[in-house]
């Protein structure tokens, strides 16, 4: 399906369909500063050819959406998380499975928190806990803190841009697998020439949190599937085990030598983990003990 502009309360998003209307529906959430397009078309079909209506789209500020100044953004992270309600009622879904990675996992969890009756099940890949647990979690690498800090790129220069955002991906895929230099500098190639002002991505950086749900992860009633990489330089991988173990029922796959994010590499074991969870989820309750950790989905 061509890609849809939706305009609820105001916004202006872009949408984009795979699959049918019938079949249950799935919600990629995106993390901050990512258009939908780093949901792959491909990765969206092979979940739509499993019987799933796969919904993505761009968050403000990315893509098509709409877009603000650079450095003075008109919304809050809650608005992010509203963002995806707004999505499932423009194409008139009461609830779906919400699949988030990164920042858009911590998005999939507030929506949960705050408005459970929209979840039918959530997939967190690559993320942390988006509420306080008491508990102390690990810093990001030492790569990741030196990358951040070093910003080294021109940004009126889509040359300098496309450069420093390859060499993010390559610090965050975590260094263990071959790295597809070539797939990935496509990639944010066509997005920065698809955004209305690929500058404006970096107001994601500066958000205030806005009125966002303080329920505790253990009030989630949801079936949870955690997905976390043994290499992940930004949240390591005791952030993933700390959500499968403050969600009740959460089940969690690792996937070894995986960084951050949604690797080629690893979409048939994640499409499959995801099929399985959004099969089962309106019926069955979460996955069991033994099936926590690793090959348990």
């Amino acid at each position: 399906m061509a890609e849809r502009l939706i305009d609820v309360d105001g916004v202006v998003l872009c949408t984009e369909t795979f699959g049918a209307p019938q079949d249950p529906p799935v919600l990629l959430v995106m993390g901050a500063g990512a258009s939908m397009l780093w949901w792959e078309e491909d990765f969206c079909r092979l979940l739509a050819d499993g019987g799933r209506l796969v919904i993505r789209y761009d968050h403000r500020d990315t893509g098509r959406s709409v877009t603000y100044e650079p450095g003075r953004p008109g919304y809050t992270g809650a608005d992010l998380v509203a963002d995806a309600a707004r999505v499932l009622d423009a194409h008139e879904v009461a609830a779906a499975h919400v699949v988030g990675v990164s920042a858009g996992g911590a998005c999939a969890q507030l929506l949960a928190l705050g408005d459970p009756g929209r979840v039918l099940s959530l997939t967190l890949i690559s993320t942390s806990c988006a509420v306080p647990v008491g508990r102390e979690l690990p810093a990001p690498t030492r790569e990741f803190m030196r990358f951040v800090s070093d910003e080294g790129v021109d940004r009126s220069d889509p040359e300098s841009v496309t450069r420093h955002q390859v060499a993010y991906a390559r610090m965050l895929a975590g260094g263990r697998r071959p790295f597809d230099e070539a797939a990935v500098r496509d990639l944010v190639r066509r997005d920065i020439r698809r955004a209305h002002d690929a500058t404006a991505a970096r107001n994601h950086d500066s958000l205030a949190d806005g009125p966002l749900p303080r329920a505790p992860l253990t009030s989630i009633a949801v079936p949870t599937l955690v997905v976390h990489g043994t290499a992940d330089p930004m949240f390591p991988l005791a952030h993933g085990e700390a959500l499968a173990e403050e969600i009740p029922g959460a089940r969690l796959l690792v996937l070894e030598d995986a960084g951050h994010g949604v690797e080629r590499a690893d979409w048939p074991m994640i499409v499959a983990a995801i099929l399985d969870q959004t099969g089962t989820a309106t019926s069955g309750g979460p996955g069991d003990e033994a099936d926590r950790r690793g090959g348990g989905v």
